[in-house]
């Protein structure tokens, strides 16, 4: 009789244990799918790592990745419904709550944004830039990092004569080229500037600004929470997978995958990133100084307006 017993209870528990199994497995298959915007720069990668690495799958969460060339057709995407969230910057988030549309910083990034002068720039400090033409994208954190840099410098934004150029591959092809003094410019694109004999001035880490950071919809947020939990587990592995790999392991994915240009291949260096954490304070107070100090934002937008944990650490 204790035998029989025994084996009903041991059945009993396998039985329980393929229930539990079975219904974290339906869990993971219900969470919904996310689109989430991307651009061709360093910030991205653990994204496209994840993906490639098959990092989404194994936390059940489907992450379909939408690249874009400027921030002006990403931010479209984003206000039309097409995106849930997006490699952004806190200035267009601070633009999008502006406008009735609310969303949320979910994490900083650890991108690089490089003021980098031509060729045949005659060039030995940021001071030489002053009455040149200087390409970037106009209310952006192209815009932004550069103000900041002459800023830091005694100089303001009227310093330098700002060249509008809101495609980031056309800023390139146009500083490499000669037909620009100086231009701004995120990874890889800064490095693949210098590789081919560009000249690194200053560059926004550098410089310890960082307003780079990971967006959702507050619809998301509310609607997905659990999908987007998971997107940052499969991130976070991302991250340990670039800190921890050898470069030419991952190199032609980065290039294949992540909309750069060949030159990459050599030229590229990647920053040691982080797990996913929030923005520090000043970096959004900064941030909303700038819009204010512009007139491009009226409403003084403090932290908590801005940024939300996901994980409710």
């Amino acid at each position: 009789m204790k035998k029989i017993v025994a084996l009903l209870l041991m059945i009993g528990l396998v039985l329980s244990a393929g229930c539990g199994t079975g219904k974290d497995q339906a869990q993971k298959e219900e969470m919904p799918s996310l689109e989430i915007g991307l651009m061709p720069d360093t910030d991205s990668l653990p994204f496209i790592v994840a993906r490639e690495k098959g990092y989404f799958d194994e936390e059940g969460v489907k992450v379909n990745l939408q690249q874009f060339k400027s921030a002006m057709d990403r931010d479209s995407a984003l206000q039309s419904g097409n995106l849930d969230g997006a490699v952004s910057d806190l200035l267009a988030v601070a633009f999008a709550k502006s406008g009735g549309f609310d969303v949320k910083v979910t994490s900083a990034t650890d991108g690089s944004y490089q003021l980098i002068a031509g060729k045949e720039a005659s060039v030995s400090s940021i001071r030489d830039c002053a009455g040149k033409d200087v390409a970037v994208s106009r209310n952006t954190i192209i815009e932004y990092v550069t103000d900041r840099i002459l800023e830091k410098e005694g100089m303001t934004g009227d310093s330098i004569n700002k060249v509008i150029i809101p495609q980031i591959p056309t800023r390139l092809e146009m500083l490499q080229n000669g037909k620009l003094f100086a231009a701004t410019l995120p990874e890889p694109m800064a490095s693949i500037a210098v590789y081919h004999g560009c000249h690194f001035l200053t560059s926004s880490d550098q410089m310890g600004i960082n307003p780079g950071v990971v967006m959702f919809t507050a619809k998301a947020l509310d609607s997905e929470k659990a999908s987007i939990q998971a997107m940052y587990r499969a991130y976070n592995k991302a991250v340990k997978y670039l800190n921890e790999t050898p470069r030419e392991e991952y190199i032609g994915i980065v290039i294949d995958k992540g909309g750069f240009p060949p030159a990459a291949q050599e030229a590229l260096k990647l920053p040691k990133y982080h797990e996913a954490l929030l923005p520090k304070e000043n970096e959004v107070t900064e941030c909303v100084r700038w819009l204010n100090e512009k007139a491009l934002v009226s409403d003084s937008y403090g932290y908590r307006d801005v940024v939300v944990d996901i994980f409710g650490k």
